[in-house]
């Protein structure tokens, strides 16, 4: 059997830790021959194949980014992409199968494929913990863990001028990263996509933090709204997708919190720091074990499937489960972190 194994969309922590685990496992126990796919679906449709063996992936459960390269792609476009010639490209290099390994971009266009006829293997990956069939997706603690040092970061350096600081996270279109880092940093403020608010009831809780001798410290997720607003702020264009690339309401809030308070106040964006470096030992850990059972399900044909973590163990779900419906934050854990706030 030969396998091809892709990386798609977004870089993550993680995504290395996958790849050796399925080729480990895959060579040793099952005698499977693994193939690199370059730069996700737009290395299916050319072809862009290399040999993947335990050289290739040695040590690399440490390593961010991925050896494989990602692109944001769509296989079913171009005059060399949909199923047809997909399958073609496929049988000409006799490859079996895929391991696809993205969010939820990724794992849609797998699920077109395998109900095309195209036999495909989901492992999902997101920073944004927004995939609902899987309880985490790895990537997430990595990004949480680096949002919570630069906000313990932040605060320091707000406490020594008696600054308001508003940390900007990532999180498309869920809070989880800002919920979970807010927690852990001690934010007094915590700004979701999931819960609007007025600028009058974030600037009262700065001022509630603030009366109370602390340097307030706000966290906003680049999908947040304020109350009035129909969409999350943008003024970088639109990515591959036609979707609007977010980014910026940090700098949107930071000059009215100042205007309305009298705090000075200073904004920063984490960014891509937030998806780079080395994952954290959780990511490590789960990215490793998913990898290790894609491996037995190329063994037991379950196509049209990907693996997924369900309380401790690692389950399969079929791709319809992770699509349509984000994982968005319930109320209730919104209410839970707003017991802190002020």
């Amino acid at each position: 059997m030969k396998i091809g194994i892709l990386t798609s969309g977004g870089d993550c922590p993680g995504l290395n830790a996958v790849i050796r685990g399925v080729v480990l496992k895959g060579t040793t126990n099952y005698n499977i021959e693994f193939v690199g796919i370059r730069d996700g679906w737009r290395g299916v449709v050319d072809g862009d194949f290399f040999p993947l063996t335990r050289h290739e992936v040695k040590g690399l459960s440490k390593v961010g980014g991925t050896i494989l390269g990602t692109s944001r792609t769509n296989p079913y476009e171009g005059p060399r992409g949909g199923a047809e010639n997909i399958a073609k490209t496929l049988y000409g290099h006799r490859i079996d199968g895929i391991i696809a390994i993205g969010g939820e971009g990724t794992l849609a266009a797998a699920d077109r494929l395998s109900n095309d006829g195209i036999n495909v293997l989901g492992v999902p990956k997101t920073i944004d913990n927004d995939l609902r069939a899987t309880d985490y997706s790895f990537g997430f603690d990595t990004a949480v863990n680096i949002a919570t040092d630069a906000m313990d970061r932040l605060r320091t350096t707000g406490d020594s001028h008696q600054r308001c600081m508003v940390a900007e996270v990532m999180g498309r279109h869920v809070g989880w990263i800002a919920l979970h880092a807010g927690i852990a940093a001690g934010a007094h403020v915590i700004c979701i996509p999931e819960v609007p608010m007025s600028i009058d009831e974030v600037c009262e809780l700065v001022n509630k933090a603030h009366s109370r001798g602390r340097a307030p410290l706000v966290v906003v997720s680049e999908g947040f709204k304020l109350t009035g607003m129909e969409e999350a702020f943008s003024d970088k264009g639109l990515d591959a997708f036609n979707r609007p690339r977010l980014g910026g309401i940090g700098e949107v809030l930071a000059p009215e919190i100042e205007r309305r308070t009298g705090i000075e106040t200073r904004a920063t964006v984490l960014g891509h720091i937030q998806r780079g470096g080395s994952p954290s030992a959780f990511d490590r850990v789960l990215a490793t074990r998913l990898g290790l059972h894609a491996a037995d399900a190329v063994v037991d044909g379950a196509w049209g499937q990907m693996v997924a973590l369900r309380g401790t163990d690692i389950v399969r779900v079929p791709f319809a489960e992770a699509l349509g419906e984000l994982n968005t934050v319930p109320q209730y854990r919104f209410e839970e972190a707003a017991a802190l706030f002020g």
